[in-house]
């Protein structure tokens, strides 16, 4: 795609209609580019959000969660995974749809919506205050210390855990700093990311991996209604329904952590909706007439337009439609879907091969290294180190290069939905957006430090999962409700897929109601 911005390119005097709150600026009319066809010479292109953000959501759930909840139980509790990943796939899809159609992210959407942009701006902003807690960071020190010693921190050195933290955090916000487009950053470092953890559990799995445990995996996502009963033993509720039988008494600890397990499988939360601002600077559909964000240092030639364009409805641009909605499609189901699904697999396979009938109470600080311990000890000799120091740098790829792209999931939404919505900030020179973005960066890193300070990283991760849960089941009525609003007729998504996302919605709501109801009933 062209880094320049429609409006640097060609008129857009010719206005398109003007649906939705009028306290939001006014679409253009362009033309919808042709999608590119994709063979073997330029395969590269398939590569789109779906693979960036699948890799980037691998293991930081499953890195706190999977000791705790798959050692006890195996697989059984892995469905939960499986129903969330399918809901994002769904959701993502229709997100995107608004994206192809104005080259807006799905939030500018919500904005135009009744009740206006100050309204919606306010509320997700209540949502988004569950980012502040970064339990990925917080993870992600006792590989660091493990790497630069030798060995596993002691659990009760607390001081040393948050101190490392705020160094760690402050690191991993560089590449959002520097490079050009941002998006093309992130890319890079998710390829890396990718290489490096499948490369090394992939082997873990094919060399030192009972075909039981694959099984029971397997097995696990398929088995929806598992509910667990304490000490490894679990029912299914469909199975006890169908005999007549009472539910027996759950064991509420692991049922609160498979909500959040639901909340972060896959992506989760509001920064789902990313998924359209990386469809949007990846240059699909319109997003190719409005620009990117560039990173604070260097990019000094991109630019983002600070209103959609889209386009008129002929023959020929549903043909073009047609295109890229299945580029979506395909992008979601063969990129996101597998790569999301395998995130999970694979660290789960550790816990369940390796850690079989342990538990967790006290060692919240060092879940992220005890996996690479039993491993090590495991395999044993030189090759057992090997994999020990493997696994301290695959904790640190999953966890770390993860938060950066979280990180920027969040500033992103924001940046591109003031850049919209504010009046102000729409007199600023398209080429100025990367200030906002900094500016927003500086508040997100300060917020984040005293978000560090707050507790262990399993404690985070239950606060996030919370807000999380219900912030998805609420935009995916949102989304539907912009997309059957807002676009014509010809582009509103068909009757199966507009039950799908109502679905997602209410598994999400029910996620976070579960979760309130255990922390305050």
């Amino acid at each position: 795609m062209s880094d320049q911005p429609s409006e640097q390119r060609e008129s857009t005097e010719t206005l398109a209609p003007y649906p939705g709150s009028k306290a939001m600026p006014r679409w253009g009319l362009g033309e919808l580019p042709e999608p590119p066809k994709i063979g073997l010479k330029n395969i590269l292109g398939f590569l789109g959000p779906g693979l960036l953000m699948g890799v980037a959501a691998i293991g930081g759930g499953e890195w706190l969660i999977g000791p705790v909840v798959s050692a006890q139980y195996g697989g059984a509790m892995l469905w939960v995974a499986t129903i969330s990943i399918v809901c994002q796939v769904f959701f993502n899809i229709e997100a995107c749809r608004y994206t192809l159609y104005t080259g807006e992210p799905i939030m500018s959407g919500m904005l135009r919506t009744t009740l206006g942009p100050v309204f919606w701006i306010s509320f997700y902003l209540l949502f988004d205050f569950g980012n502040v807690f970064q339990f990925k960071v917080a993870s992600a020190v006792a590989p660091v210390v493990a790497l630069a010693t030798g060995e596993m921190p002691q659990a009760d050195d607390t001081a040393l855990f948050k101190t490392l933290s705020y160094v760690i955090w402050a690191v991993l916000l560089l590449p959002l700093l520097i490079g050009g487009k941002i998006y093309r950053v992130l890319k890079i470092m998710m390829t890396i990311k990718l290489i490096v953890v499948i490369g090394v559990l992939g082997s873990i799995a094919v060399l030192y991996s009972s075909w039981a445990t694959w099984v029971e995996i397997f097995w696990g996502f398929l088995q929806v209604g598992n509910i667990p009963l304490g000490g490894g033993e679990h029912a299914n509720i469909f199975v006890l329904w169908f005999n007549g039988e009472a539910i027996p008494h759950l064991e509420l600890k692991t049922v609160a952590l498979l909500t959040a397990f639901g909340a972060i499988a896959g992506w989760g939360g509001l920064g789902q909706m990313t998924v359209s601002n990386y469809t949007r600077d990846e240059g699909w559909g319109m997003g190719g007439k409005v620009g990117a964000i560039p990173s604070f240092i260097g990019g000094k030639d991109l630019r983002l337009s600070h209103v959609g364009i889209v386009f008129a409805i002929t023959t020929d641009s549903l043909r073009r439609w047609k295109g890229w909605l299945a580029r979506v499609r395909a992008d979601q189901q063969w990129l996101y879907f597998p790569s999301a699904m395998l995130g999970i697999a694979l660290p789960c396979m550790l816990s369940i091969e390796f850690l079989h009938g342990m538990e967790f109470e006290s060692s919240d600080w060092l879940i992220a290294g005890i996996t690479a311990e039993m491993v090590r000890d495991a395999i044993g000799g030189w090759l057992g180190i090997f994999y020990w120091y493997m696994l301290m740098i695959c904790g640190f790829l999953i966890l770390v290069p993860s938060t950066t792209v979280g990180v920027d999931s969040l500033i992103r939404r924001w940046v591109d939905t003031l850049w919209t919505a504010i009046p102000l900030l729409r007199k600023w020179d398209t080429s100025e957006v990367k200030k906002l973005y900094f500016i927003i960066l500086m508040v997100k890193a300060a917020m984040t430090m005293v978000g560090l300070s707050f507790g262990s990283p399993v404690d985070l991760l239950l606060m996030f999962g919370t807000l999380s849960n219900f912030a998805l089941g609420i935009i995916s009525f949102h989304t539907l409700y912009v997309n059957l609003t807002l676009l014509p007729d010809e582009l509103k998504p068909i009757w199966p897929q507009r039950i799908a996302v109502s679905l997602c919605g209410l598994f999400y709501l029910s996620l976070g109601g579960l979760m309130t109801w255990i922390k305050f009933a």
